[in-house]
């Protein structure tokens, strides 16, 4: 009988293709894992991962250091680079179609002159002035009338940029004429002439006088002689990374983020 051999080659096709079956199945779970479950392709908190370039006003330069190396610690493959500058170059820098996936201001004004090139801002915070002194106040200054003594060589921030802005706002308030020996392009170059002893005094965000107050002194000016800073943030139309950017300016409002920044001495939006 020829019968036998093929129920042997039968029975072991069978066979063979039972076996099969589990590993075809394991197969399809390995794939799987290898195309849904990379950690490559995003952080353990869902955002996707990306090199974000990340536009900031010069008086967020020390406390978006610190958010930017907590922000890669919890959502690893994301990676962060700054430029500081004052606002207004930022804008410029939008402007003239810079590359960079989100932009943080000092003030709503900067922020509004490129509406057509962002998404919905979202301030993340709030900071007032102060006068910086050298370390001492070697030179007694108590308040903001103080500034308009001739002797004293006082600098601010140019007024086109928000720290110069909100400046004269406050001494036009109090309609108090300052002579400023220098005018310069962003806060943290008034905080440095303070710093290096090259000006008396000058009018810098609470949070600037913080970061250098082994080097400088800080007079409060009071609530109602004072202006507020807002800072807002949005992600640009233009970012390769839009998912990611959105992410991380969601990041800046979230308990982690106002953390950071309210440790650093600004307040809450």
């Amino acid at each position: 009988m020829t019968l036998a051999p093929v129920g042997r080659r039968t029975a072991a096709a069978v066979l063979t293709a039972a076996l099969l079956v589990p590993l075809a199945a394991c197969g399809s779970d390995d794939t799987k894992k290898d195309t849904g479950g990379s950690p490559a392709s995003g952080s353990a908190s869902g955002a996707p991962a990306a090199n974000l370039t990340v536009l900031a006003a010069a008086s967020l330069t020390d406390v978006f250091k610190e958010a930017g190396a907590a922000y890669e610690k919890s959502h690893p493959g994301t990676k962060l680079t700054f430029s500081f500058a004052g606002s207004q170059e930022l804008v410029a820098q939008v402007s003239q179609g810079s590359p960079a996936d989100v932009l943080v201001t000092a003030d709503t004004k900067s922020m509004d002159k490129v509406r057509a090139d962002t998404g919905t801002p979202a301030i993340i915070a709030k900071n007032r002035l102060v006068i910086a002194t050298g370390e001492g106040n070697p030179h007694k200054v108590d308040d903001l009338k103080d500034l308009a003594d001739t002797k004293l060589k006082v600098v601010l921030a140019a007024p086109e940029v928000p720290a110069g802005k909100y400046s004269k706002q406050i001494l036009d308030k109090q309609k108090i004429a300052v002579k400023p020996v220098s005018q310069e392009p962003n806060v943290r170059a008034v905080l440095s002439k303070v710093e290096l002893g090259e000006a008396d005094a000058g009018l810098v965000y609470r949070t600037d006088a913080e970061s250098a107050k082994d080097k400088v002194d800080a007079v409060e000016i009071p609530d109602d002689q004072n202006a507020v800073a807002q800072y807002p943030a949005a992600t640009l139309k233009e970012s390769k990374n839009a998912e990611a950017a959105t992410a991380f300016v969601a990041w800046l409002s979230s308990p982690e983020g106002q953390k950071i920044l309210q440790d650093a001495g600004f307040q809450k939006p």
